[in-house]
């Protein structure tokens, strides 16, 4: 049995603006870019909670009042209810209870401008557990979480980071020599690994590889020094993986959604349309 208590929190960075994407993020932070009526961020917390983890420690920035009003107004997004506008009667009476779950989530304001590592480091003060999950606010996967809080555990170092194969935007060429033996013109998975998020760290690792420094990113020199100090664990995935970049990748995932064929959609329905 795992000795990671499921009370571990879920770090999620949200701070960004999304400047590539600006046809759907001009007026909200990237995280709250949706895939079928629902924020990014939903998904990527949909994923963890189906594997029992349900406390969330969101690293706010640009706008980070939109992310807050969402959940502030939950049940009203997501359910049925009347609203009776009459004298002292202004609570909606709501007509379901599928819309609830048993997430707690602390909202933290991070700073408009700072770096990655310098968000997750001030957090550190919420983290009461001997490690913690991160992971990025625009992305979602169907990486299986049981599996990388295994791969974290056997391989005994103070981070795990899963590597994906992303894919590829541009044309994929075989060469030999000064010849092209084949022309991919779709695109397709490259074949080495890159950082996909979803990290598990010791608790040390805040305090002991983060500084309080502003333009600090988690993804240059701590990372970098981890590695080179022989403590980061790669979790290999295998499966489907997508980052919300451009409107070219927001249209490709509202597609799979709305064909029913969303890989990273993996809890049950909950007798919701959704």
């Amino acid at each position: 049995m795992s000795s990671i208590d499921q009370n571990t929190p879920v770090v999620i960075l949200c701070g960004g603006q999304g400047t590539r994407i600006r046809e759907v993020s001009e007026r909200l932070p990237k995280a709250m870019v949706e895939i079928g009526g629902r924020p990014v961020i939903w998904h990527i917390m949909k994923l963890y909670s189906h594997y029992g983890f349900r406390r969330f420690i969101l690293c706010l920035g640009y706008k980070g009042w939109e992310i807050k009003q969402f959940f502030l107004d939950y049940r009203a997004h997501l359910s049925d209810f009347t609203l009776s506008l009459a004298e002292g009667q202004h609570s909606p009476q709501f007509h379901n209870d599928a819309a609830d779950e048993n997430w707690e989530i602390t909202f933290a304001e991070t700073g408009l401008d700072a770096g990655t590592g310098a968000r997750l480091r001030r957090i550190r003060h919420y983290i009461d557990t001997p490690q913690v999950m991160m992971t990025y606010g625009d992305g979602v996967s169907d990486v299986a979480i049981d599996q990388l809080v295994k791969t974290h555990e056997e391989g005994g170092r103070i981070g795990t980071v899963t590597g994906v194969h992303p894919t590829s935007k541009f044309g994929e060429m075989q060469v030999d020599d000064d010849r092209v033996s084949e022309f991919n013109e779709k695109p397709t998975q490259v074949q080495g690994f890159v950082s996909g998020g979803y990290f598990l760290f010791e608790r040390s690792f805040l305090d002991d590889y983060l500084d309080d420094r502003e333009d600090l990113f988690l993804e240059h020199e701590p990372l970098g020094r981890l590695a080179r100090d022989g403590q980061l664990t790669v979790n290999r995935h295998e499966g489907f993986w997508a980052a919300m970049d451009t409107y070219k990748d927001y249209q490709q995932l509202n597609d799979l959604w709305a064909a029913d064929d969303a890989p990273w959609k993996i809890w049950p329905d909950q007798g919701t349309r959704w």
